[in-house]
Formats: C-alpha cells, structure tokens, sequence
C-alpha cells in the first residue's frame, strides 16, 4: 500500500453502515466527503484549544471547498471536558447556531472530544447527524469507530451516554505528526489490543513492525486499516455490547480503574496507558487463574516495555489507593452486572474470552499481588521501570 493511498473500511450495520476513510489529506476533503453523503446540511464542528491550534484551519477549509460554513465550539482539552458541564456547552452552542435536525455535528479531536460530541449529538433534537474525525491514534483506532459516547461522572469513566453511530469517519494520518510521542504510545496501546483479542497474526506483525507504525509511512496506515476492520466486525456483529462487543474492553476494566483512582489526572495516567497496564493485568491474572501461560503474560509486558508503554501499577507516578479502593472502582465500572464481576481474560495470545462470575476475593487478592505498595518480587519479574 502506497503512503498517500486512502483505504476504504465499512462498518456494516445494514441500512446505518458507514465508511471509514483512512489516509493522508482528509481534512481538505472533509467538506467534498460529507457533502457527498449528507449534501445540503450545515454544521458545527466541536474541538478542543490544542486541536484547533494545530488543525481546524485546515478543516474550516476543507469544509468551504465543499460549500459549509461551520459554527465553531472550542473546549478545554483534557479528560476532565467530559463532564455534564461541557455536555452543556456543546448542547447550547448546537442550538445557538440554530442547526436542525438533518445537520451534522463534527467531531475534531481525540476520544474526549468524540465522545462528548458524540453524545451531544445523540441527545440534542433527539439525534442529529454526526462525523468523526479522529485527530489522535487512539481515536482512530478505537473511539471514534462503533457509535459509544458519553461523559464521566465523578463515580466513574464513561457512565453517561448513548449508542449514537457516526455518518462517516475520517481518520486522516497526517494529523498523527503532530501528536506528542507520550499520546501516540497511548493510542498504540490499542492497536495492540486487536492482536491479543483474535488476530495474534497482528500482535505478531506488530512486535516485528512497529517501529515503522511509530515512524510513519504505510506501515502506520496499514496497522490502522487493520485495527478498524477489527473493530468494524465486532460492531456489526453486536452493535449493543449484549455479547461479542464486550471483547474490546480487554484491559479496561482494571485500567478504568486506574484513571479513576488518579482522579482522571493525564499528568500521571492517559487512557491509553491505562489500556497497557490494564492488558498486562489481564494477562496476569489469566496466568494466575491457569488459564493462559506466563510465557503469554511475559510476552505481553515485553512488548510494551519496548515500545515505552507503563505496563504495572508501579509505572504510575504517585501513590494509588489500597487494593480494597481499586475493587471498590471496579465494582462501579460499567462492565459489572448485577453485582458479578466481568472481565476480559485469555487464554493466550490472541485468544480472549469474556470471563463472568470473576469471585471479588480472587480480584482482591491479585490486585493486592500487584499493587506497588504491597508489592512482593516474584520469580521471573523484570525489575525497573521501562526506559
């Protein structure tokens, strides 16, 4: 695949598909692209102050080309906007501008920003049109595709929202270049959770090739390509998460957990990062439950030690609250029902499960295991944080 090549994915969802647009140069094919699909609607384009530095510029224009005008609404960036607050805001400036029904709400930013915008428009006039255009890796790859939306609330990570599917998404590679390397490492995080889902051919693939997928180049839009038709499977198979979906949540539930007890603070933890320590518990407890091997669990550390990724609770600067508190954000997590603890578990690479009834006591006492606090070495444990 040439570097400058657009690859095609569609979400099948019969009469609600959409087409993923991954490549170079979207951006000023927004407005032809959108046009195309929803010709003669107006629009607001929703962002966040360090995306609109970099890029709404050259979305305002892409958007002209195709003959739009868009109202504008500029958020603080960071996870702490998903709030009722902010909600709020993207709410009033919808209406403000007087959009209808049949127009198009766009997205231009990381998860944060699709999700919160994402929601909005799911609720306001009850349901308007909506475009993705991811501007991080983790986006891209992940919360851009699939229609969950949402906010957090002070009890925890994206408790309140709604299943709103976009019209299209456009995952523009050249935007990745100006990602903080920190922020591209978090979304690789969930690139990688696609192999160890179901596709171990591309964890494999991954542990040859991603220093190129870092670099750039074709690599980096074929490893995206991969991802989504991984994810696009997954959601027209179980567009609810009654079933299958619930795969993709391997390694956030102990990862939500994390950022909740970080108080949701990117100084110390980014959501991507929490997928990585999250996808090594994973590992570790299936090892710990004899369900996969530590062999799988090891290759699973190692490789996001190789590509600087925190992969245990004691690569997060500062103290976190005892294994009892971690439980107690667990047991909130959306993901729990009816009071059974779930969890994504595997039984090797690429051989995820959904694992219900997990007993809290088994949770508690490996979280106790693996806590930094309460932390004893055990055999075969690499010493050190990752470079």
């Amino acid at each position: 695949m040439s570097s400058n090549a657009t690859v095609t994915v569609e979400v099948g969802l019969g009469d609600r598909a959409y087409d993923i647009l991954i490549g170079s140069g979207l951006l000023l094919r927004a407005g032809s692209e959108i046009s195309r699909r929803l010709p003669g609607t107006r629009a607001a384009v929703v962002t966040d102050v360090n995306v609109a530095a970099a890029h709404l510029e050259t979305l305002k224009a892409g958007l002209e080309k195709g003959g739009t005008q868009p109202a504008v609404i500029t958020l603080p960036a960071g996870e702490k906007t998903k709030s009722f607050a902010h909600l709020e805001e993207v709410v009033d400036g919808v209406l403000a501008a007087r959009l209808e029904r049949g127009d198009v709400v766009i997205a231009l930013g990381g998860g944060v920003i699709g999700d919160l915008a994402g929601f909005a428009a799911g609720i306001v006039r009850r349901g308007m049109n909506f475009v993705q255009i991811p501007t991080s890796l983790l986006a891209q790859v992940d919360s851009s595709v699939g229609g969950k939306t949402g906010i957090n609330s002070a009890r925890g990570k994206n408790l309140v929202g709604v299943f709103h599917q976009p019209k299209l998404v456009l995952a523009d590679t050249e935007v990745l270049d100006t990602l903080p390397i920190r922020e591209f490492r978090a979304g690789y995080a969930e690139l990688a959770k696609y192999g160890l889902i179901d596709r171990p051919e591309f964890f494999a693939w991954l542990e040859q090739n991603w220093g190129k997928v870092f670099a750039g180049g074709p690599e980096r839009a074929e490893a995206i390509a991969e991802a989504c038709r991984a994810k696009a499977d997954v959601v027209a198979r179980d567009e609810f998460e009654t079933g299958d979906r619930a795969l993709l949540n391997l390694g956030h539930t102990f990862g939500h957990a994390l950022e909740a007890a970080t108080h949701y603070d990117s100084t110390r933890l980014v959501h991507g990062e929490g997928v990585a320590i999250g996808m090594a518990l994973a590992y570790r407890f299936s090892s710990r439950l004899n369900l996969a091997s530590p062999d799988d669990a090891a290759r699973v550390e190692a490789h996001l030690r190789a590509v600087d990724l925190p992969w245990r609770m004691a690569d997060i600067p500062g103290e976190l609250p005892d294994a009892e508190a971690l439980l107690a954000f667990i047991t909130q997590d959306k993901k729990v029902s009816r009071g059974a603890l779930t969890f994504i578990l595997a039984r090797g690479i690429g051989q995820a499960f959904i694992a219900k009834d997990v007993p809290a006591s088994e949770v508690l006492s490996f979280l106790r295991e693996n806590h930094p606090g309460q932390q004893e070495s055990r055999p075969g444990q690499p010493k050190g944080s990752p470079g």
